[in-house]
């Protein structure tokens, strides 16, 4: 048996010196915070400190000024705008903006059916709230319904009057749409079972084939559209005509539906113009590079104008459908181009890895290109949508009624007669809240959608 080696290292002794690390000290005080910052930013040299004192000065008198203007001085309670300059000279006067502010978001639209704007505007909220509860299952309906079914609910809210069959039809369906959509978000949280589970549950068709199942949620829709037949069938709301549409409500109107229009009209024209027939290929090229190369203002005059020349004598266009389209084809152009680089930017390597497992071209598309390609393009899109959104001020032009031909009115009444400064400076501030509030959402679905940390600002 052979003698192990023994260890020739000595125990530590009781009194041996063991290293501490000393907790770390914080930096001096002159080399972080906020003073550190000042230094190394604003006042580093003596020229950047008389520029930067200068700067405070104008910001000083500029704040002050405003604030005085805008707050102590001004006027908030007066009949008309003589009387503001009889209270404060010198002050704005905001009592026009509080006298007009019914017109302001509503246009000419009647008061007493104004109850119907408010109501879609809050209906299109309850059909999207399912979206962010957790439990829901295939959300993705509810956000397709609310593009494709839910403009017609609206629509008749909006305009009202006698509705012909396909209306009738349509309506009745939206309806119908809203009330299946929030049976089954809430039958998902309560029970975890939507509602074509529950309704084959509920007819006993558990047992059935797979393929029969469907029919038990055919059945379910048709009793609920036959209830809601039953209660809406014969309501007519009073008819609104669409020249007293107007105000921020227009501004909606049309921002809404070109949004919703150019997005997938651009994708389709991005597709095109990529595509491997020529026909379609230069179709499409010459229709986004015709609209790109010319401004919105010709266009909108184009379709207002010029269309209604070309059409038989004795039919008449709507003035608001016309504008609307126009708005639409002109922001498609451009959304297709975004969409297009969009499309650059994923490999080649993926459609044919795709075409490799036997995917097809509209399947390699929905599946894999498209969903790499508007991820990329986000800040585009939504750049595009905020371009949208301002861009509607133009319609004013050819007539109708928005928000900024509604804050220009207010200078033009007899009672407020030159008031031009508070007006367009208040809706300055409505189209910077819902610009920037567009801004940070896209940032947010960047980081959603991104993976987080890696996409932040």
């Amino acid at each position: 048996m052979s003698d192990t080696p023994k260890s020739t290292a000595s125990p530590v002794s009781a009194d041996a010196i063991i290293f501490q690390p000393k907790p770390a000290k914080a930096p001096p005080s002159e080399t972080v915070g906020p003073i550190h910052w000042m230094r190394e930013n604003l006042f580093y040299s003596w020229l950047s400190t008389a520029i930067t004192l200068i700067g405070l000065y104008f910001i000083y008198t500029t704040v002050t000024g405003l604030y005085h203007w805008g707050v102590a001085d001004a006027v908030w309670e007066a009949s008309s705008r003589r009387e503001c300059l009889d209270q404060s000279p010198h002050g704005a006067c905001w009592a026009g903006i509080s006298a007009w502010y019914n017109s302001i978001i509503y246009g000419r639209y009647p008061d007493e059916e104004q109850w119907r704007i408010n109501l879609a505007f809050g209906l299109l909220i309850f059909w999207m709230l399912p979206i962010w509860l957790e439990k829901v299952q295939a959300r993705a309906w509810f956000g397709i319904s609310a593009v494709l079914i839910f403009p017609f609910l609206a629509g008749y809210l909006f305009a009202g009057g006698a509705r012909g069959w396909f209306m009738q039809f349509a309506l009745l369906g939206a309806i119908a749409t809203l009330i299946c959509n929030w049976l089954h978000a809430v039958l998902c949280v309560l029970t975890g079972n939507g509602l074509p589970k529950t309704a084959v549950a509920l007819l006993g068709m558990t047992n059935k084939p797979d393929r029969l199942h469907k029919y038990a949620l055919a059945t379910v829709v048709v009793v609920i559209f036959a209830i809601v037949y039953a209660f809406f069938g014969s309501w007519e709301p009073v008819q609104v005509k669409t020249n007293l549409w107007g105000g921020l409500f227009l501004t909606f109107v049309i921002a809404g539906i070109g949004i919703t229009v150019s997005l997938p009209m651009g994708i389709l024209l991005a597709l095109a113009r990529r595509s491997e027939l020529p026909a379609v290929k230069v179709l499409a090229v010459s229709f986004i590079e015709l609209v790109r190369s010319v401004p919105l203002i010709t266009v909108l005059f184009m379709a207002v104008t010029m269309v209604p020349l070309f059409l038989p004598q004795g039919v008449e266009l709507n003035k608001l459908v016309q504008a609307i389209v126009g708005v639409c084809l002109f922001f498609s152009a451009y959304m297709a181009e975004t969409v297009r680089g969009g499309l650059q930017v994923v490999a080649v390597g993926q459609t044919e890895a795709a075409k490799s497992l036997g995917l097809g071209y509209w399947r390699t598309m929905y599946l894999v290109v498209l969903p790499q390609a508007l991820k990329a393009m986000i800040p585009n899109i939504v750049s595009n949508f905020i371009a949208l959104f301002k861009d509607t001020t133009l319609v004013s032009i050819i007539g109708l009624y928005d928000m900024l031909l509604m804050l220009k009115a207010i200078g033009r009444n007899s009672s407020w007669i030159g008031l031009h400064h508070e007006p367009l400076i208040f809706g300055a501030a409505i189209y910077f809240i819902i610009c920037f509030a567009m801004s940070k959402y896209s940032q947010h679905l960047e980081n959603v959608v991104g993976g987080g940390a890696s996409n932040k600002r």
